[in-house]
């Protein structure tokens, strides 16, 4: 029988797995549920034993035994990210891991490197202005406010390294991983920013630069008599979640541009050169040779999902109530900074603003106008990059949003683009048994492993709506800024 390729990946609220043969078929999936934690305002985190590494342990035996008799021919893992995970010299944590974007603490420190870097240096070099995504400042905000544990520090490890380290012993970390480690990295060199590294993280010794594609080390006899898996596996460096989901579905030639439909909404187009931007980040890509520009909103299907738990119903039923509401949703627009914004923004402090609201509205109305206030949100950030000097060429849609149709159907409305939909459209574990078969050599074809299945075009009449209401959107946020602003330091002040 042909050999197979395991692919784990670590999200946000859950994991997800798959075994998958040389030629692209699914054999066996397998997923987890999980919760950040949320010890402050503004800080998430995750626990790597109890999250990652459980996580990983049951999708890994579940996995390896559907997989029978069959051989395993490469593991790749891919996570969240970019993340703070501070580690002893021998791999243990220190403290559970500060999370991306989502993560807010650091404000004080992204202030305090732009001034002393020079915010034009920051972008020129690193690619990226410093936001809450970046992980120099929270890197600072370690040595402050935790300065035993940043004492102790000795490896920097982010989710894939982390399980890599564990399984193969190897402290690596992939170049696309690095790329977003802002100050950190020099994107047009290609390789740490050792001088600014070292001011962000003074005494940590940075890991050994990859590429996704490559092999970082082989399972060892520890980790193979833990997880299960056969000693000597080749283990792939691993990268970031959302440029696996990319790898998954063919995203790779300048142009591509995905847009994945999660918990948070994140878009990836791939660039042939750098093109920085202040208000996206630009990054190495997952393939050598290659860059993207990257945007992600901080709350996407998790305002969908609060909705849901608000009223107590199930996606199904609030999809069809938002479905026989016309474009516009009768006279609603929603700004979705439910937690603070991303990009364009850099907004932590914006918040969800619910504008035209009457007695007369439904759930319906108020679903539907939150999957526009996405779709504006999406809009917004194509414009970003076409701004920047990127063309998205294609769009690709993947993500657990894509089911159902409404909400790909609304953005492809709002922005007035076609978006393809792959046959297999939730792919981060997909995208990492694709670039374990690249790492081993086994020339794979992505277009056959998961060939375009439909194509979501525009209404024409919903176009002309939209771009009445795009306008307003673009509005409300600076016409409310203020507002939100006091708000959310109100909130901070309750400890809401």
């Amino acid at each position: 029988m042909a050999d197979l390729l395991l692919g784990i990946d670590i999200g946000t609220s859950s994991s997800k797995g798959v075994l998958v043969t040389r030629d692209g078929e699914i054999v066996a999936r397998a997923s987890r549920a999980h919760e950040t934690s949320h010890p402050h305002p503004g800080w998430v985190e995750h626990d790597a034993e109890t999250v990652w590494w459980q996580d990983f342990l049951a999708l890994t035996r579940e996995l390896v035994a559907a997989a029978g008799d069959r051989k395993l021919a490469a593991l790749a893992v891919s996570g969240i990210g970019p993340v703070l995970l501070p580690a002893d010299s021998d791999g243990t944590p220190l403290r559970p891991a500060i999370l991306y974007g989502v993560d807010t603490r650091a404000s004080r420190e992204i202030e305090e490197l732009t001034a002393e870097l020079g915010a034009e240096s920051i972008v020129e070099r690193a690619g990226t202005a410093l936001s809450s995504q970046a992980v120099g400042p929270k890197w600072r905000w370690l040595a402050r406010h935790e300065p035993e544990v940043f004492g102790r520090t000795r490896l920097f490890l982010m989710c894939s390294s982390y399980l890599v380290h564990r399984l193969t012993g190897e402290y690596v970390l992939d170049h696309h991983s690095a790329s977003q480690c802002d100050p950190m990295y020099d994107l047009r060199a290609g390789d740490w920013a050792a001088d600014w590294a070292a001011l962000c993280a003074p005494g940590v010794e940075m890991p050994r630069l990859v590429w996704p594609t490559e092999v970082a080390g082989t399972v060892s006899a520890a980790a193979a008599a833990e997880t299960g898996l056969p000693q000597g596996l080749p283990v792939t460096a691993g990268t970031v979640d959302a440029w696996a989901e990319a790898a998954s579905v063919g995203v790779s030639e300048p142009g591509d541009t995905m847009v994945m439909y999660g918990t948070t909404m994140f878009l990836i187009q791939v660039l042939a050169d750098p093109r920085p931007h202040t208000g996206l980040w630009t990054t190495c890509g997952a393939f050598p040779g290659t860059y993207s520009l990257a945007a992600g909103m901080a709350t996407s299907g998790a305002i969908t999902d609060w909705l849901r738990r608000l009223v107590g119903g199930d996606f199904a039923t609030l999809v069809d109530e938002a479905a026989k509401v016309p474009p516009g949703s009768r006279g609603l627009l929603m700004l979705p900074y439910f937690a603070g914004e991303r990009t364009p923004l850099f907004d932590p402090d914006a918040r969800g603003v619910l504008a035209g609201l009457t007695t007369a509205h439904g759930i319906g109305e108020i679903y539907r106008a939150a999957l526009e206030g996405i779709a504006y949100g999406v809009r917004h950030n194509l414009e970003a990059m076409r701004d920047s000097g990127g063309v998205a060429r294609r769009l690709v849609a993947v993500g657990g949003g894509t089911q159902g149709g409404l909400w790909t159907q609304i953005v492809s409305d709002v922005t007035g683009a076609n978006q393809q939909v792959p046959a297999e459209t939730i792919g981060a574990a997909f995208g990492d048994a694709f670039l374990a078969a690249v790492a081993i050599g086994a020339e794979p074809d992505i277009t056959r492993w998961n060939p375009v299945a439909s194509t979501v075009r525009p209404d024409p009449a919903a176009v002309d709506v939209y771009d009445r209401f795009y306008q307003r959107y673009r509005d409300l946020y600076p016409s409310t800024k203020d507002i939100t602003h006091f708000l959310a330091e109100r909130q901070r002040e309750s400890g809401h």
